[in-house]
């Protein structure tokens, strides 16, 4: 109990803003500026420029404030789930006495040193030569067969192959699969290149399209590889890269002939829509038509004119005036005849092109049905379900041998239907 007679002893109260003020001066003191790792949250950006998120991880969560200054600076637009470092410093918001970390400088997580790289190669390539605009090419106005180079697995293909179904469903696809993330994807995707190169210069495509979904700028790390641009430059025909999203930059979109924003975008580029191409010819038709009318017409005119210049014709006169309307009848049904028979040119051209249009999405579609069944054949899940089991150490890395092993190791054993934890019994006995 507070003696009210010792003032000293008495407790201090404090009034709200002056709390709150002096909870910003001991965070100003003990933390700022400070560093924050996390995965960002609820991003969001005002009418003011200014952007809200939160910064969290699997212990806990920071609310940040970045105004507009810092975030006109920005790269990258940050999204939710985006693991980022950020500089700033801590502050009470004393309005709603909310902690808040005021951000500085926003910068993808490990970019640092993978941006570098980028910019090493991009000069390196750049000297060279590989991004001037003199060697690349302008894309085909009317292709018929497309090499795409992606993973089976990625978004991208069927996004890809819908927009061409639905634009040009007449052109032919040929899908060289390629892994797009991870140490073996440059050499996959080198090798898939190589394969529709050798079909281009054989006169069996027309176009290729290079790419990838969206990322990090380590999923997108593939795309940055030396051995692939030097790959694509090679290209005996157009190539056009659909990497990432559109604020995501590549060394093959330098490299490539032409860059699309997006993978369906890269689509959009390579081929102009069949509509576009039936209204063209149809449009053609009518002129043909309107000038044929018209010049018959101006026949007819003159000779209009040349019977009212007779006056009263002879006999003669009149005969030449009979043949020379008889000849107006004949050019007229000749010209007639002549535009039934386009017409019905047309029309048979059309219904071949959609034959052979119906013919190329059902091979493609067979193509990928062989590719998805050559795929699930190999699904390594199948041999654990024969009792196999896969071990690896502590690490994660597969033992194959006897003599990665030595007595009390744990080891790590997995099975069809989940994984075991085991130690090593006994020394290594090798296979006699």
């Amino acid at each position: 109990m507070v003696d009210p007679r010792n003032p000293a002893l008495a407790r201090q109260i404090w009034e709200v803003g002056a709390l709150c003020r002096a909870v910003a001066d001991a965070l100003e003191a003990r933390f700022n500026p400070v560093a924050v790792r996390g995965e960002v949250s609820g991003f969001s950006r005002a009418s003011s420029g200014h952007c809200y998120f939160s910064l969290k991880d699997a212990s806990g969560q920071v609310r940040c404030a970045m105004f507009r200054r810092t975030a006109g600076l920005l790269q990258f637009l940050p999204r939710d789930g985006d693991l980022v470092e950020v500089e700033g410093r801590l502050d009470l918001y004393a309005p709603r006495g909310d902690l808040q970390l005021i951000v500085e400088s926003l910068r993808r997580a490990g970019q640092g040193a993978l941006f570098e790289q980028f910019l090493r190669l991009k000069a390196k390539l750049e000297a060279e030569g590989l991004f001037d605009a003199a060697r690349k090419r302008e894309l085909p106005v009317f292709p018929r067969r497309i090499g795409l180079v992606t993973s089976p697995q990625a978004a991208a293909l069927h996004d890809v192959l819908t927009c061409l179904r639905r634009r040009a469903p007449h052109v032919e696809v040929t899908i060289a699969p390629a892994s797009v993330q991870g140490a073996q994807a440059p050499e996959e995707l080198v090798a898939a290149l190589e394969a529709l190169y050798a079909r281009a210069a054989r006169g069996e495509l027309d176009v290729i399209l290079l790419v990838r979904g969206g990322g990090s700028i380590e999923d997108l790390w593939a795309f940055n590889d030396e051995r692939l641009a030097r790959a694509i430059v090679r290209s005996p025909v157009p190539l056009v890269s659909g990497v990432g999203h559109e604020t995501d930059f590549t060394i093959a979109d330098f490299c490539a002939d032409l860059r699309a924003p997006t993978p369906t975008a890269a689509a959009e580029l390579a081929a102009q829509p069949r509509d576009m191409w039936v209204d063209a010819v149809h449009a053609i038709e009518r002129r043909l038509r309107d000038a044929t009318l018209r010049r018959l017409d101006v026949a007819a005119q003159r000779l209009d004119q040349a019977g009212v210049r007779l006056g009263r014709p002879s006999a003669r006169a009149a005969q030449q005036h009979m043949r020379l309307q008889e000849h107006a009848h004949r050019l007229r049904y000749a010209v007639q005849g002549r535009l039934h028979r386009e017409n019905v040119a047309v029309e048979s051209t059309l219904k071949s092109l959609m034959a052979g249009v119906a013919q190329n999405v059902e091979r493609s579609t067979n193509r990928i049905d062989r590719l998805g069944v050559r795929l699930a054949a190999i699904d390594p899940r199948l041999v654990l379900q024969r009792g196999y089991a896969l071990l690896s150490d502590a690490q994660g890395t597969p033992i194959t041998s006897v003599g990665h092993t030595a007595p009390g190791q744990p080891v790590t054993a997995a099975l069809a239907d989940g994984e075991v934890d085991l130690t090593v019994a006994s020394a290594p006995r090798p296979r006699a």
